[in-house]
């Protein structure tokens, strides 16, 4: 039997964490309990986890006239996207996901998301990275900011970057149709009728048709330079368009953030074209911060989905889904406190390998297909770390001390990220099971332009840490002392550039891969 005779859809199980405890935003309306769902009732579809993108696949198919309920089994919602209030009081952490620019504009647009109290906030500048000898670079959406502060390390790359930039935006047009487009699925239809066998044959020729064309667009030079950059290290595509280190490092953290590969691992070229994808305000690769955190989109998302109909279901774990022993079709899905719900679809916003190993039946879905689940890799060695802080971190290398904030604290400062080859040292570390001794730091300070995360003249930082692996070869992540001891190194490493951060620290929360993974 084919994978998609079980009829089990992945919700976007993943994506950039760029979690989740009994302090987190709460759902925009009270949410059902289990045993308050009508019994007995056959829903056109379910879906396993209220996180971001459960809850907007739910919310598409109720405006579309479906039953849909929402199984999620903390008693909040959002995934990696909530806010969290308790962790310091007085303090709201995007606790997992901290930054958006993928969420899709249709789905924005279709929602209704800001209708539903989704607000943005752009930045600019949009990255800066300070470096130990005194001078700094500063990128945004503005070309002549870029020229300038480019210009002072290199002239050279400082007319090379516009072109740079052009290219990749002629790639992420092609991806933009492959993102927006239903994948065509690889299934086998044993026992389909003549007519879907032929809708089938017919939406697939359409997809690769359209993909086709717009190939053919592109011209032949383009398309070498697209696969070279999906197939290449980073190092190599940066090293073929600029010169200067500090620029090629500060744009080589996109193409390493929250995996556990490094700049001259094949295909981490891709990565660098992934985070320019998306786009804040119709202004393509800005990344915004979310008024009230993170957890706004979720509210917003889950707002959507209640209004087309959708019911949302907290502390509602699925343990099993129920599956027809003769037919290998799925009859619903079974939670841990005995109740069982039916459906003849059921969409997962779990992982692959939760979803198809741990929830579906042992023993109905190919050999073949479960290795291939078992053995993808989404490691990741990043630690997040939610810091509290009395006063904003003022840095070496700026003349002007700007205790309200300048342009060096409004998008993400890259810390320890002055060239590749430190960004390489620090994973090639992790890679033997050690944590970078000194690790590439994401900072990232929501409440510059968000006031309302955060009390007066105090500020949240958000600092998404590489490299940490799952497993430690020495020590536990379980151990406070291994714990304490590597956010002790991160805000070290921060005061190198930020005299007295450390001082400046009020409280802070740390989530290791197991925490991310646990959460």
């Amino acid at each position: 039997m084919s994978p998609a005779a079980t009829r089990i859809l992945l919700a976007g199980a993943r994506r950039r964490g760029r979690g989740l405890s009994t302090s987190a935003e709460p759902s925009p309306s009270p949410s059902l309990s289990p045993s308050q769902l009508p019994r007995g009732k056959r829903w056109d579809a379910m879906v396993i986890g209220g996180g971001h993108n459960g809850l907007a696949a739910a919310a598409y198919l109720a405006r579309a006239g479906r039953s849909v309920a929402v199984l999620e089994r903390r008693g909040v919602l959002g995934g990696a996207a909530v806010s969290e209030s308790d962790l310091v009081p007085g303090f709201r952490f995007s606790r997992c996901s901290y930054l958006l620019s993928l969420l899709r504009p249709a789905l924005i647009r279709e929602l209704e998301l800001e209708r539903h109290g989704l607000k943005l906030l752009p930045r600019s500048p949009s990255s800066f990275t300070p470096c130990l000898d005194g001078r700094y670079l500063l990128l945004g959406p503005e070309a002549e900011l870029n020229r300038s502060e480019i210009g002072k390390f290199s002239k050279k790359d400082a007319e090379a970057y516009p072109r740079y930039e052009e290219q990749l935006e002629k790639f992420c047009k092609l991806m933009d149709f492959v993102i927006d487009s239903p994948p065509p699925e690889l299934r086998q239809l044993y026992h389909a009728s003549m007519v879907d066998r032929m809708k089938d044959k017919v939406d697939k020729s359409v997809f690769w048709s359209k993909l086709l064309g717009i190939v053919m667009q592109q011209g032949q030079k383009d398309m070498v330079n697209f696969f070279d950059l999906l197939l290449s290290p980073a190092s190599k595509i940066l090293n073929n368009w600029f010169e200067g280190d500090v620029l090629k490092a500060t744009l080589a953290t996109d193409a390493v953030i929250g995996t556990m590969a490094g700049v001259n691992t094949p295909g981490s070229g891709y990565v660098l074209l992934h985070h320019i994808m998306g786009e804040t305000g119709g202004q393509r690769g800005v990344w915004a911060y979310v008024e009230g955190g993170m957890g706004s989109v979720s509210s917003a998302i889950s707002k959507a989905a209640l209004e087309a109909g959708v019911q949302i279901v907290t502390n509602a774990e699925v343990s099993q889904v129920m599956v027809d022993e003769n037919t290998g079709k799925v009859q619903g899905v079974a939670l841990v406190d005995g109740t069982e719900l039916h459906s003849s679809v059921v969409l997962s916003n779990a992982t692959p390998y939760k979803t198809f190993v741990d929830l579906v039946p042992a023993n109905t879905l190919p050999e073949e297909f479960l290795c291939a689940i078992k053995t993808a890799d989404y490691s990741s060695a990043t630690t997040k770390i939610n810091v509290a802080v009395n006063a904003l971190p003022q840095f070496r290398c700026c003349k002007n001390i700007n205790p309200e904030g300048g342009p060096e604290h409004m998008g993400t400062i890259h810390i320890g990220s002055e060239s590749m080859e430190e960004i390489d040292i620090a994973y090639k570390e992790a890679a033997g099971g050690f944590s970078s001794t000194r690790p590439v730091i994401e900072m990232t300070i929501p409440s510059v332009l968000d006031k309302t995360i955060s009390p007066p003249g105090q500020h949240v930082i958000n600092l998404f840490v590489q490299y940490t692996p799952y497993k430690l070869s020495e020590g536990s992540w379980q151990d406070p002392a291994v714990r304490k001891s590597f956010a002790e190194r991160c805000f070290s490493l921060i005061d190198e550039y930020a005299p007295h951060f450390s001082s400046s620290v009020i409280g802070y929360d740390m989530l290791t891969p197991p925490d991310l993974e646990r959460e």
